[in-house]
């Protein structure tokens, strides 16, 4: 790899040099990258190349991805986030204002469906980044 790196077109600068073996990974950084669904190397690839396909490589820093293994820890979180936002909600929204039940169900269910499609990516790409900043799995260092 030479150390010259190209910009791809639609980016203003290069993008951050890679981290080698000897620097200590930001773990705050990476999960943040993550949750910008962005590399948590180099903070400008993509991190994930359909809703929750995770690349194999970044495009830009060439940062192998594939190690990661969030299986269901993303699910697991939006659930538990979900569940604790909205059902405080419902309480309060049908003490205060006693809503027909089939008023309270719609609006709670299309809240529901839709804070948990704006989440699930969101949580996978910062459990991405938290794996690769603390070198879980295969991100580790090289034995």
């Amino acid at each position: 790899m030479t150390d010259t790196a190209q910009v791809p077109s639609g980016l203003t600068h290069a993008p951050a040099p890679s981290v080698t073996e000897t620097e200590e990974r930001d773990t705050k950084r990476s999960i943040l990258r993550g949750w910008r669904r962005k590399c948590p190397n180099c903070g400008s690839g993509p991190l994930l190349k359909s809703y929750l396909k995770v690349n194999d490589t970044c495009s830009v820093c060439r940062e192998e991805l594939f190690h990661h293994r969030a299986d269901d820890g993303p699910a697991y979180l939006t659930i538990f986030l979900v569940g604790h936002l909205m059902a405080p909600l419902l309480h309060f929204a049908f003490v205060k204002w006693r809503p027909e039940p089939l008023t309270l169900f719609t609006i709670f269910a299309v809240g529901c469906v839709g804070l948990s499609l704006y989440l699930l990516p969101r949580l996978k790409g910062a459990i991405v980044g938290y794996q690769w900043a603390r070198g879980m799995g295969g991100f580790g260092k090289p034995d």
